[in-house]
């Protein structure tokens, strides 16, 4: 059955070209978004300051493909804080327009500009009082010579395939909502906890609420020994708490150092009397070290970068008050 399948799919075109097929409408999608990148200006900047002074919700409506694209710019608007919502064009001059109140913004979608059952909905927005953002590829349509701002989301035209590329032009609108989006974020100060609070029972909400103090051992599951330990009590404190770390402490509490197995694997194989030596002359001083309030994500982040498996958490005052493990982190599975 697998061979019939692929004698068919193979019978105009060969593996290779289709393959070529694959990276050119990448190539040209790529294309079409880098020059529609450069069609940002003042326009943008006027959609913007529309939307961040909305006091209601943002309702972005559209037809067809660009209807697809307007669900996916409510969601990601939403995901920020922002109360959006999508409104089928279609549905919406049978009672759906009901949900629209003064207050709202609307961004209206049409590549063409001329969608009849969207610039129908202008007037009525009107008499509300809506500000209407227009994404379309003709500005100079019914739907953007009616709009409040219009953004010009216009793509180029290729000779290939067949002189259309109906994929493109959707690429481009969901950038233009993904860009609202950042720039609204940024234009409020949404912070990382604020943004976390919006996706509290998935992937994301672990990634950005859970922070090292939620994770980090402390009190006797602390590796942590002091200044002039000797070799064989480090390796024993190593061996019993099981982080392949020891942390070194001045006074019981100033963190001063960390040793690593590794770093008595490498001593022991090095040094003709490793026993002599005690923890302030074999440690590493200064290591990197994190805080209790830090993200997770930020400490697996830093543990990756530097290739290490476990930070030293550390408080204002220079105390050490734990050690994060990455397994400890993995576990979360925030690096996916």
């Amino acid at each position: 059955m697998q061979s019939d399948n692929n004698s068919n799919l193979n019978h105009l075109l060969s593996n290779d070209e289709l393959l070529e097929v694959g990276q050119k409408v990448f190539e040209l999608e790529s294309s079409a978004l880098e020059y529609s990148g450069k069609l940002i200006n003042q326009t943008f900047l006027d959609a913007v300051k529309v939307l961040y002074s909305c006091k209601g919700k943002t309702i972005i409506t559209g037809l067809g493909k660009s209807g697809i694209a307007g669900k996916k710019i409510a969601a990601t608007l939403s995901s920020t804080g922002m109360p959006s919502l999508f409104l089928h064009a279609g549905e919406a001059g049978h009672g759906d327009l009901g949900v629209v109140s003064a207050g709202d913004v609307v961004i209206a979608l049409s590549y063409s500009g001329e969608t009849h059952e969207v610039v129908e909905m202008i007037p009525r927005f009107k008499l509300l009082g809506v500000p209407v953002i227009a994404l379309t590829g003709n500005v100079h349509s019914g739907l953007g010579e009616a709009a409040d701002v219009v953004v010009d989301v216009s793509v180029k035209k290729y000779p290939w395939p067949y002189g259309l590329l109906p994929t493109a032009s959707n690429a481009v609108t969901v950038a233009m909502g993904d860009a609202f989006a950042i720039a609204l974020l940024m234009a409020r100060g949404v912070r990382e906890e604020d943004f976390a609070s919006l996706h509290p029972g998935g992937l994301l909400g672990r990634k950005m609420l859970v922070k090292v103090r939620n994770l980090m051992h402390s009190g006797e599951e602390l590796p942590m020994v002091p200044l002039k330990a000797s070799l064989r009590e480090v390796l024993v404190e190593i061996t019993a708490k099981r982080l392949g770390v020891a942390c070194v402490v001045d006074n019981g509490v100033k963190f001063v150092g960390i040793i690593t197995d590794g770093d008595v694997r490498r001593l022991l194989e090095t040094n003709p009397n490793p026993l002599d030596l005690t923890a302030d002359s074999i440690m590493t001083s200064d290591p990197k070290t994190t805080t209790e309030n830090t993200l997770s994500a930020t400490a697996l982040h830093e543990m990756e970068a530097l290739k290490i498996t476990s930070l030293p958490v550390v408080s204002n005052e220079g105390n050490l008050t734990g050690l994060v493990h990455i397994h400890d982190i993995l576990k979360l599975e925030i690096n996916r």
